[in-house]
């Protein structure tokens, strides 16, 4: 009897607990669903995100809670701002910037204001630099003839015995008066989970740092995977350093094949530093809570001859637009004769991957650089899903052998620049804070394209065959992981 009761009543147990999770499983999947349909314009996000949930009962929701959710808003730093430097421009100014712009531009200027109503500034220098060799010493030397301030923001800093020169030219820089400002991603500052260079920033007296959503569990588990992957160096308002370059002993080596990284950035001058400083501001205001206005709101730059019309365009998880990604879309569109494109990573979502095809089957010459290995196989690996759909609508595609290219370029016509801190793939153009600039110049333009034809000379062109060759084991593998690819 007592045995008869005892099995009644476990069973009996046993449903009210299976009851209870399954309403609870019901109604965490349906609120999460209906937060997921109000928050998700992309409709493939939404949903692969729905599917998660209802198909993977509580790990899906957890999953999104940490992964999906959109938590970042930001105050903008400039808001504390008296104005900014483009506003010491004329109307008339401004207007005839576009004007001496050439012709064919005219649509892609107008749809770039329209997605986002930054203003180009004229006269500035821009000067690429090839990898560490070139760059390190001119950054270096300008840190330690600084007076007034030196801001730094990068992804990677590593500890090593090139980066400690740049810690002697803060120590130098301090010490004729100058502020210094260093920003570190959480991520990028790793390295072997540790961060290193911290506690070196943490040592040099004066110097101000901060760690941009620093992987602290359970704090910062909700970001993990949004990265600040800018790199911008400004020195005293007047000279400042942008693009993709990391600060690493990786881009000062040349003939090690499997750690050396090429990469590229560009030294500036003049006015379009401003809208440079005032990234640098709206970053340190989110990590540190204190707002500053930079010593570039004060200057009053000399306009340059034969100078550079350019405007910044800052992206980030925290702005809907999806900024570089649309412009990116917006001059693939309006291209008339020639594309060409250098980025170490060519994993972007469909709608870029149909751009390049459609100004392919138009007529528009389209070249991409990729390396022929990338820093992770599986990387390698997903892209490789993309290059067959590009190749058979007449893009041609170019592998660079190690070591390995970090380089992003993209030249159209000859004429329209876009350079910084994205790459090509879904994790640039969604989930990391990144800064590019915006530039009409045929003479930057044409340096530009022939360092490409330099990493062209030592490439080969990727044939159709190649890619239909692989092998069904493979294909399977490459499109499994091109799936993955926001979480790389």
């Amino acid at each position: 009897m007592k045995t008869i009761l005892s099995f009644i009543l476990t069973n009996h147990y046993e449903g009210v607990v299976s009851t209870i999770v399954a309403v609870l499983y019901i109604v965490l999947s349906l609120a999460t669903a209906v937060h997921i349909l109000i928050t998700k314009y992309d409709i493939k996000s939404a949903s692969g995100w729905i599917a998660l949930v209802f198909l993977s009962p509580f790990v899906g929701t957890i999953l999104y809670i940490f992964l999906g959710i959109n938590r970042v808003s930001r105050k903008a730093a400039r808001l504390g701002r008296v104005g900014n430097v483009g506003s010491k421009f004329s109307q008339a100014e401004k207007e005839a910037i576009i004007q001496n712009m050439p012709f064919y531009s005219k649509n892609i200027i107008v749809y770039g204001q329209n997605l986002y109503p930054q203003e180009f500034l004229k006269g500035n220098k821009i000067k690429p630099l090839k990898n560490g060799i070139e760059a390190y010493p001119e950054m270096i030397e300008a840190i330690r003839n600084a007076k007034k301030e030196v801001l730094v923001e990068v992804y990677i800093f590593d500890s090593d015995s090139v980066t400690e020169k740049f810690l002697d030219a803060f120590k130098t820089a301090i010490n004729a008066g100058a502020e210094v400002k260093v920003l570190v991603d959480g991520i990028g500052a790793l390295k072997f989970f540790k961060r290193d260079i911290e506690k070196k920033l943490s040592k040099i007296k004066g110097l101000q740092y901060g760690i941009f959503l620093p992987p602290r569990v359970p704090i910062s588990v909700p970001f993990v995977n949004l990265r600040n992957h800018r790199k911008i160096m400004v020195i005293d308002g007047k000279i400042a350093f942008f693009g993709g370059m990391n600060l690493s002993q990786d881009n000062v080596l040349t003939d090690d094949k499997e750690n050396a990284v090429c990469d590229i950035t560009f030294r500036v001058e003049g006015a379009v530093i401003d809208q440079i400083c005032q990234v640098f501001e709206e970053d340190w205001f989110f990590v540190k809570g204190e707002n500053f206005e930079s010593c570039s709101n004060f200057i009053d730059y000399e306009i340059a001859e034969n100078g550079e019309p350019a405007r910044v365009i800052p992206d980030g998880p925290d702005i809907k637009e999806r900024r570089i990604q649309l412009l990116i879309g917006g001059a693939l569109h309006f291209a008339l004769d020639h594309i060409v494109v250098a980025t170490p990573y060519l994993l972007p979502e469909n709608d870029i991957v149909i751009a390049l095809e459609m100004a392919a089957m138009r007529g528009i010459n389209v070249e991409i650089i990729v390396p022929q290995m990338s820093d992770h196989k599986f990387i390698t690996w997903a892209q490789e899903a993309n290059l067959e759909y590009l190749i058979e609508r007449g893009v041609k595609i170019y592998k660079q052998p190690p070591p390995f290219d970090h380089s992003k370029i993209f030249v159209v016509d000859g004429a329209w620049s876009f350079i910084g801190s994205a790459n090509w793939d879904v994790r640039s153009f969604r989930l990391n804070f990144e800064a590019n600039m915006e530039i009409y110049s045929k003479e930057l333009a044409a340096e530009l394209l022939g360092i490409v034809e330099e990493k062209k000379a030592v490439s080969r062109l990727v044939t159709l065959e190649e890619c239909r060759d692989i092998g069904f084991a493979r294909k399977i593998r490459n499109k499994a992981l091109r799936l993955l690819t926001p979480y790389y």
